[in-house]
């Protein structure tokens, strides 16, 4: 999206009306009714092109909005896509059975949120996005989590709160990447700088997890967990060999190859194991696997509902949700709403702690308007960084308050991007999972709080009296 924006022919006072409205929206049909968000966002959209047709603005205008809005989402929703055919394949190249299975061996359901906040804190690390963590171990962990009786929504808080962690703190990250350019700061200053909020962040989230495993150990007896232990291992395909997809995905995430590529391969050596292991497999069989998802008969209902998943239709439901939150989300910026709304936040800053306040709050509000998380850290980050300078804070602290409240705080929106992915690979809707991402939710509540106490929140130059 460009950075300049059309004239505005809204004042600060309509840019207000209109985004209360919005929200109204948006919050009644989807809290109130537990409507879908698409209809909720298709109305909103229709009103913000009545509106600008009342205004006098341009159709020509609105259109390059909405194409502009949904210009950065291409690249995205060709990842679900191939996301979608990627968790297919492994379920029957016997990939995620595999993981499930030797899971088994390793994990207890007293320490299984710990684990699993820990686990794919190390894998979103190591490869950079929390989308590819969520859709792999993230599927497997799921699985392996509702078969021994522990609540969904508390097992995906836990996947997301890790995935995020390593999305956030990972140089292989976009946003990690992306955060310090905003700030023009160095990369491995802005991770360390992290750490303040981060660190704790981390460890509350961890104590909290280890107390909801400790509430739900025992939830079903030992004997009926080994015994879904075997059923998969009986039904589904479970072989050493299935591993090599996911360590071929970490060995290119980590060489920093591009998310689409590995992908592929992902894909690509997920059906060479699949035909390898399964020899009854035929051509037209893994199309239609790919296509509309893995489809498991087994005879045990919990394992079939695990293992029925996946496929290109899929991720529909997402690609159409992102596509209409991308359109509103471009319209109100090309009508130059935001840039009126970020102009009358600019007003209250005053101090340092105001100032941390207001980029945090701005990153929060720009997620839940436009749904992306990459515009929340450069339309925010402009809007501010010469307010750090004037106040002469050092750029570091910009570029933190960016990740903690713009990075984190995606997958927490209905219709954000992160959001509207993982509440469809994991099946658990982002209003369950999200009162338990407890890293997410921390991290914007410790940088406010760090940024009205001064702890961890240096000055470029000697403090000012």
């Amino acid at each position: 999206m460009p950075e300049q924006h059309q004239e505005t022919k809204f004042t600060k006072a309509e840019a207000g009306l209109i985004t209360l409205f919005l929200l109204s929206i948006l919050s009644f049909c989807i809290i109130g009714w537990q409507a879908p968000p698409h209809v909720p966002l298709l109305l909103s959209l229709f009103l913000l092109i009545i509106i600008s047709s009342i205004k006098k603005v341009p159709w020509k205008t609105v259109e390059e909005g909405m194409i502009e809005g949904v210009r950065p989402g291409l690249t995205p929703i060709f990842i679900f896509i191939l996301i979608g055919a990627l968790i297919s394949v492994w379920i029957a190249s016997g990939t995620v059975p595999t993981m499930m299975a030797y899971g088994f061996s390793i994990l207890s359901g007293k320490y299984f949120l710990a684990a699993v906040l820990l686990i794919t804190a190390v894998v979103g690390t190591c490869t950079g996005s929390s989308l590819t963590t969520t859709a792999t171990i993230g599927v497997a962990f799921m699985g392996m989590g509702t078969m021994i009786g522990i609540n969904p929504a508390w097992i995906a808080g836990a996947i997301v709160s890790g995935a995020f962690f390593g999305d956030k703190m990972s140089p292989l990250s976009d946003t990690t990447n992306l955060a310090p350019t905003v700030a023009r700061i160095d990369l491995f200053t802005h991770i360390r700088h992290m750490t303040w909020t981060t660190t704790p962040a981390l460890l509350l989230s961890l104590l909290l997890f280890l107390f909801l495993g400790n509430g739900n150990a025992g939830a079903i007896p030992q004997e009926q967990i080994e015994g879904l232990h075997r059923a998969l291992i009986e039904h589904a395909v479970v072989h050493p060999v299935a591993l090599l997809p996911p360590l071929l995905i970490m060995v290119m995430a980590m060489r920093r190859i591009s998310a689409i590529p590995t992908l592929m391969v992902g894909i690509l050596s997920g059906i060479a194991v699949a035909f390898m292991l399964n020899h009854e497999l035929k051509i037209g069989d893994m199309i239609g696997i790919i296509q509309n998802g893995f489809t498991s008969e087994t005879g045990n209902k919990v394992i079939d509902s695990l293992l029925t998943r996946g496929g290109i239709q899929s991720m529909m439901f997402s690609v159409s949700l992102i596509f209409l939150s991308l359109s509103m989300g471009g319209l109100l910026y090309h009508l130059g709403i935001i840039y009126q709304l970020m102009d009358m936040i600019q007003r209250f800053i005053q101090t340092r702690g105001r100032l941390i306040a207001s980029t945090a709050l701005s990153a929060i509000g720009i997620n839940l308007l436009l749904g992306e998380q990459y515009l929340s850290i450069i339309l925010t980050g402009n809007a501010f960084v010469k307010q750090y300078k004037k106040l002469g804070l050092a750029r570091k602290n910009l570029a933190r308050t960016l990740e903690d409240a713009g990075t984190v705080v995606n997958p927490l929106i209905p219709w954000g991007v992160s959001g509207v992915f993982i509440s469809g690979v994991l099946g658990v809707s982002v209003f369950e999972y999200a009162p338990f991402a407890f890293f997410c939710l921390l991290c914007p509540v410790i940088t406010i709080l760090f940024g009205f106490t001064g702890i961890g929140v240096p000055y470029e130059t000697k403090k000012r009296s």
